[in-house]
């Protein structure tokens, strides 16, 4: 099947939404439904997740432009397969990104409701926009997609974990573990902490 069939029939069967939209949409949403309940840990846990997320998504972005490879959520015409960099994290960093921005901002609001848009998105680009790009690379790339897709996950797992320790050879874990306060760490996943310092150097906090 011809690429532009493949999208021509997502974008008329699947009502596709450009993600940048949908990222609007539930930004609005959080405002409306969720009040702000800040406070100094949910404020700083935010921040970090945010942080993370424009990482991994612009990663991404700029490994794509010097690849020189399509950006368009519409028109995905990949010139080659990305899998390095923050494309070994996830096969859809940019759009793990984007739903990370609002799980940042539930987190900083202190606020499950706010977690509704986030979950509505990420449904709608599990759903409909990542299968339309994924059946163009199949087409595309052929076995080679196919064993990237079975070694890298959607969106990110404990293979993500891995990967990051891979990509981030250079980070000194212990003193970016020092730079986050003990009563945030500890209430992080072990995979996640596991990331903030060495097997061998335990972490302490800053006095």
């Amino acid at each position: 099947m011809r690429t532009s069939a493949v999208l021509d029939r997502s974008w008329r069967e699947e009502g596709r939404v450009p993600p940048p939209v949908l990222l609007a949409f539930g930004w609005l949403a959080q405002s409306v439904i969720a009040r702000k309940k800040r406070g100094p840990l949910s404020r700083l846990a935010g921040l970090g997740v945010g942080a993370a997320s424009v990482g991994l998504a612009g990663a991404a972005a700029a490994r794509f432009a010097r690849e020189r490879t399509s950006l368009d959520p519409l028109v995905p015409d990949a010139r080659v397969l990305v899998t390095t960099g923050a494309n070994a994290v996830s096969r859809n960093p940019m759009y793990t990104g984007l739903v990370g921005l609002l799980v940042a901002r539930a987190i900083s609001r202190r606020s499950v409701r706010a977690l509704v848009p986030a979950a509505v998105v990420a449904f709608l680009i599990d759903t409909r926009q990542v299968p339309a790009e994924e059946a163009v690379l199949a087409e595309r790339f052929g076995p080679q997609f196919e064993a990237y897709r079975a070694a890298t996950p959607r969106w990110v797992d404990a293979r993500s974990v891995e990967a990051l320790r891979a990509v981030l050879p250079s980070i000194d874990r212990e003193r970016l573990g020092r730079m986050v306060p003990s009563e945030v760490r500890d209430r992080l996943p072990e995979p996640v902490r596991s990331l903030l310092a060495d097997d061998d150097a335990p972490v302490t906090p800053v006095p």
